[in-house]
């Protein structure tokens, strides 16, 4: 197994550098998704880059977070990784738990290993309540409970399975990403593990999160995938049998 660490970075120019150096210190090469960031945020990941380990991949457009993950998650595999831990830029992920992350996955390497969060007193009471709507469509939309927290931006993927998924479908590009890529691994039958990971709001002050517009997002996600299941739902009940 070669596991590295997927960044994708919006404007996130504060706080990355604390993200990447607390990384490195746990022995993982970095992958820097660009994704259309200002020029003052650009320098400093052009500088970040130059360390050892710490590989930029730019993208000249804003392609929204599900975008700059995938961008980062073809790169990874091309870089001979093969495994991807995504974890967010702005320092939200508590990074002292990579290696808990990283030993779920060399333990079971064909598994979806999927955060589960533990807030502190810093996380928006709305965004808190709101995650409850989606975690229940979710195990609608999977007939199961295997994943615990389908909006946590902390995880690993085996990019085996991944990579030809996100080149055959089209998932959501930006917040709704997260959350989809999830239940359609379930769908494919890559089994999950759930790891229980500390997260706090986040340390630069900024969010990406569109209150109104990444809420419809999310809403018509759930719509399709509802959908989706109904279209596999022979499938899905026959591995709860089976």
């Amino acid at each position: 197994m070669k596991l590295g660490a997927v960044i994708p970075v919006y404007n996130h120019g504060d706080a990355v550098g604390a993200v990447v150096q607390a990384i490195r210190a746990r022995g993982l090469p970095v992958l820097l998704v660009d994704d259309g960031s200002e020029p003052r945020c650009a320098a400093v990941l052009d500088q970040l880059a130059q360390e050892a380990d710490v590989h930029l991949q730019r993208l000249p457009v804003n392609q929204g977070k599900g975008g700059a993950v995938m961008a980062g998650l073809r790169a990874a595999q091309r870089l001979g990784w093969t495994h991807a831990l995504q974890i967010d830029a702005d320092g939200q992920h508590d990074a002292a738990d990579i290696p808990t992350f990283a030993a779920a996955a060399a333990a079971a390497p064909d598994h979806f290993i999927c955060g589960c969060p533990l807030y502190d007193e810093s996380v928006p009471k709305a965004r808190l309540y709101g995650r409850y709507a989606t975690h229940v469509w979710v195990w609608i939309n999977t007939l199961s409970l295997a994943v615990r927290d389908s909006m946590c931006g902390f995880r690993v993927y085996p990019l085996a399975r991944v990579v030809p998924l996100i080149d055959r479908v089209s998932i959501g590009r930006r917040m709704d990403f997260d959350v989809e890529v999830a239940v359609r691994l379930v769908w494919l039958g890559v089994p999950v593990t759930n790891v229980p990971t500390r997260v706090r709001y986040p340390s630069d002050g900024v969010s990406h999160f569109r209150a109104l517009q990444d809420n419809l997002l999310i809403s018509w996600m759930h719509t399709r995938l509802f959908f989706g299941m109904l279209a596999r739902l022979p499938l899905l009940l026959w591995r709860k049998v089976a």
